[in-house]
């Protein structure tokens, strides 16, 4: 089902808004999970690379948002609300967690990803979700 530009003013004209909404969401739920949960034993990594992990993620969540929101207030908001999940699941891990550490650096590089995935906003690449349901809505 669609709804009206009128009911999601925030939202960019999406045909399946609330369904990307709901993408987004899980997306949020899942960093928050797997933030906190006991990590699993993995190889020896190299040093840095769960930065890199860290950076992703949140570049991602912060891209998504560019594809959902078309008002400035409620992309600023968006990317904002994902700074502080990543503070707040960085000090989670200190205060709440036996098995995780709370790490500034994980923070920063949490804030760096919502940065990078934030630029997209002034990019063309800020359509792409528009476009491609343009495209899957074409008739074959």
């Amino acid at each position: 089902m669609t709804e009206s530009r009128r009911d999601t003013p925030h939202l960019r004209p999406l045909r399946y808004a609330y369904a990307w909404l709901a993408v987004w969401a899980f997306g949020w739920l899942l960093c928050i999970a797997l933030s906190l949960v006991t990590p699993p034993e993995l190889p020896e990594t190299p040093p840095l690379s769960d930065k890199v992990g860290h950076l992703l993620a949140y570049g991602v969540l912060a891209a998504w948002a560019v594809q959902l929101f078309a008002t400035r207030p409620a992309l600023v908001s968006s990317l904002l609300a994902l700074v502080a999940l990543g503070i707040g699941l960085e000090y989670a891990q200190g205060a709440l967690t036996e098995t995780r550490l709370a790490d500034p650096r994980d923070a920063l590089a949490n804030t760096l990803g919502v940065m990078l995935g934030g630029s997209v906003a002034f990019t063309r690449a800020r359509f792409a979700l528009l476009r491609l349901e343009r495209h899957l809505g074409r008739p074959r």
